[in-house]
């Protein structure tokens, strides 16, 4: 067909044609910078969260099942001192739980917020601290109510509704799939810990332990080693899978979804953090719970020495694995680098 002067449907075979629902082309990562007409102009640095309202139950779920079996414990110990060994033993779970709860349920609170487009610095920071204070309050009052009435009800009580209210606070951040990642992984992390428990004593005989305290202790340390390096793995892998799950859906709804590698680094190394903060939580909150029973006798604080170094050492493996499995994740996703019309001409 010819051409003709002002002839608008005429159209030239060199023009690129816009993709139609007038959004830029697809980048190398397949995702649309632009929305689709009548999507929600919402930025990369806030995308929602898929999954929260599963993602929160199971967090709260998790919370009751560790105040359950801690009070199940105390109340099964046939001694006072005992049930102060018991605390101690118990707390950190605890106080990881709380954390993790607080952080989930206030995050589906921001997110709520989010979708009616109220996602303001302010009001989403007050939002996100109220919802952790509101599970700590409840779990507080859990505690006092159902616990015996003890020496150490109060200080569960008390770090229980801390650790609640710090992760409220970290669901405050705008990067609130990150946040999700982080929820879910460390979610996983503390199931897959308890779940590892059952395989201990077939370790302890496959590291070789035996009769002298030198055996007992080498193998005690390559156990909670490989505890430590299969968490991180753990922690990794379902970071990179959420974050990977909130790209796509995001991308099927026409959003923006421009997460890079830092986001998933922060995502794996998460869980980690989080158990390095819930361990600070226990040493400030519970420090009084802490002398108690290492005051107990010798053996007990030497056991309570030992059990807060292994508690860093393994906040930190789950922090440096994690992160460098999700990373390497992300990098064997990313699909063959584009090539430009000039380099396959000169080919």
């Amino acid at each position: 067909m010819t051409k003709q002067p002002g002839d608008s449907s005429a159209t030239e075979p060199e023009q690129a044609s816009p993709v139609a629902d007038g959004s830029s082309p697809d980048r190398a990562d397949g995702v649309t910078d632009r929305l689709a007409p009548g999507a929600p102009a919402l930025g990369a640095g806030n995308l929602l969260a898929p999954g929260l309202p599963v993602l929160t139950l199971l967090a709260l779920g998790w919370l009751a099942a560790m105040l359950w079996s801690t009070r199940a414990a105390i109340d099964s110990a046939a001694a006072g001192v005992t049930a102060i060994s018991l605390s101690a033993f118990a707390l950190p779970g605890v106080i990881s739980a709380a954390l993790v709860a607080g952080t989930a349920f206030a995050l589906f609170g921001v997110d709520l917020l989010a979708h009616r487009g109220r996602d303001r610095v302010t009001l989403r920071f007050v939002a996100a601290v109220a919802g952790g204070l509101l599970i700590g309050l409840a779990a507080a009052v859990a505690v006092n109510l159902t616990y015996a009435d003890t020496a150490t009800t109060n200080v569960i009580a008390g770090t229980t509704a801390a650790a609640a209210i710090i992760g409220g606070a970290i669901a405050a951040t705008r990067t609130t799939p990150v946040v999700g990642a982080v929820v879910a992984a460390a979610l996983g992390t503390l199931v897959f810990v308890v779940a590892f428990s059952r395989a201990r004593d077939p370790l302890f005989d496959l590291f070789g332990a035996g009769e002298t305290q030198e055996s007992l202790f080498s193998a005690a340390r390559w156990v909670s080693r490989t505890e430590s390096l299969l968490a991180g793995l753990v922690a990794g892998l379902l970071a990179f899978g959420y974050l990977t799950w909130a790209r796509r859906r995001a991308a099927r709804r026409g959003g923006p979804a421009a997460l890079r590698w830092p986001a998933y680094l922060l995502a794996g190394a998460g869980p980690g953090l989080l158990l390095l903060v819930a361990e600070v939580i226990l040493r400030i909150g519970g420090r009084e719970l802490l002398d108690l029973a290492g005051a107990l006798s010798e053996a007990d604080a030497v056991a309570q020495t030992s059990l807060g170094t292994s508690r860093v050492d393994n906040g930190i493996w789950v922090l440096f694995v994690g992160a460098l499995t999700a990373l390497i994740a992300f990098g064997r996703s990313l699909g063959p680098a584009p090539r430009d019309e000039d380099d396959l001409a000169e080919e």
